[in-house]
């Protein structure tokens, strides 16, 4: 099925592809809600909003709605037939196509004529593989793994917060170097930004009523393709070792029906609150217990960020599937935590973690400028004729 429906865009596209019609428009391909900010500094660049067309993912609604308000055109999309014979027209009418993700049917597109596709990633940084370093790619069919090349080979270029994640996109999608332009991720620019923070903290004390009165850790983990989330009792008391402490537990979002399930238990030493995102809880955070997970590289940047602690009980495991980035242990700003014994012996001593070296490596052009200068790298072509 996923062959029939790239040739169907590889068709359609075709039959477009001279076909520019009377507008060229700025499209931004969604799957995350993360860069609101950057969306709307865009389409105000632009001289009609309208010619911002945003295709979102269902499971952001939220946000394209709030989109909408600004009168950005929003256009849900799935990869279905619909899409063939209703978005990828519009597709080949961009001058400028932004994408968070990847986005399977860019391996059938006919690149648009004159069109630069960005891409514009999800996190500031990786722990874990994906792409051409997952190791299960190297399994899959020779079939599939051109299909994923086609896919990557269609972004003009990568835009970065560092050296190091432009390394990790060169080897992850076999790509040259010449793509990478290192000028921070524009949704970093709210952790450095004084009015997101006193926002934030805000929306913390109105949704969550004496929640800053105590030492708040945050426990979040990555997103496991196993789909389950399990609290152990070991985990459990390693957690609630600071007895004037309360835990947040904040899932991946295709995990938030287990925030929904456990948030109808009593408000005790562990808590869920589903209508918090994660970054404004990390407003608050003074111990951020992860993993492999991306929102490292955020709490990293937060000038109220004071413990990091990395609890990687399978890390053996998680090593071979689906890997870990080369030399992890030399820039992680604290050593990984494998048994709950060493977590609770960790939160206990609660000792201020240096994110000066981390920062440096991974965050190295997010100064709260990004969104500024990646407008500035693309203006010519947003406003452009």
């Amino acid at each position: 099925m996923k062959d029939i429906y790239i040739w169907l865009v590889r068709l359609m596209s075709m039959l477009h592809y001279f076909n520019r019609g009377k507008h060229r428009r700025v499209i931004y391909l969604m799957s995350f809600d993360n860069n609101l900010k950057f969306i709307l500094a865009v389409a105000k660049t632009l001289a009609d909003p309208a010619d911002m067309v945003v295709y979102y993912r269902p499971a952001v609604e939220a946000a394209a709605t709030r989109l909408a308000a600004y009168g950005i055109t929003v256009i849900s999309y799935q990869d279905n037939v619909s899409f063939v014979l209703h978005g990828v027209p519009q597709m080949m009418r961009a001058k400028l196509m932004f994408c968070d993700n990847y986005y399977a049917f860019l391996g059938g597109l006919k690149h648009p004529r004159n069109c630069r596709i960005v891409q514009l990633w999800h996190a500031n940084g990786a722990i874990k593989r994906f792409g051409f370093g997952d190791p299960k790619t190297a399994l899959r069919s020779k079939t599939d793994q051109r299909r994923f090349q086609r896919v990557y080979n269609q972004f003009d270029d990568f835009v970065v917060a560092s050296e190091a994640m432009g390394h990790v996109f060169e080897e992850s999608y076999r790509v040259p170097a010449s793509r990478i332009q290192l000028l921070g991720y524009p949704r970093s620019d709210r952790f450095l930004s004084a009015k997101w923070r006193s926002n934030a903290l805000a929306r913390v004390d109105r949704l969550a009523p004496g929640l800053t009165s105590h030492r708040v850790i945050l426990f979040a983990p990555t997103y496991r393709e196993s789909m389950k989330f399990e609290l152990s009792d070991a985990l459990k008391k390693a957690l609630i070792t600071d007895p004037d402490a309360v835990v947040v537990v904040k899932l991946h979002p295709l995990l938030q029906q287990y925030e929904q399930k456990f948030s109808q238990v009593g408000a005790g030493r562990i808590r869920f609150y589903p209508q918090l995102s994660t970054t404004d809880l990390l407003m608050v955070t003074e111990t951020l217990v992860t993993d492999y997970s991306s929102v490292a590289f955020d709490y990293s940047l937060l000038p109220t960020a004071h413990t990091m602690l990395f609890y990687m009980a399978d890390l053996p495991e998680y090593e071979k599937n689906p890997g870990i980035q080369p030399h992890f242990l030399k820039w992680l700003p604290t050593q990984p935590l494998t048994t709950p014994a060493q977590l609770e012996e960790a939160i206990r001593a609660d000792v201020l973690t240096d994110f000066t070296q981390f920062n440096h490596y991974w965050n190295t052009y997010n100064d709260g400028q990004a969104t500024t200068r990646v407008i500035d790298r693309f203006r010519s072509t947003i406003v452009g004729k």
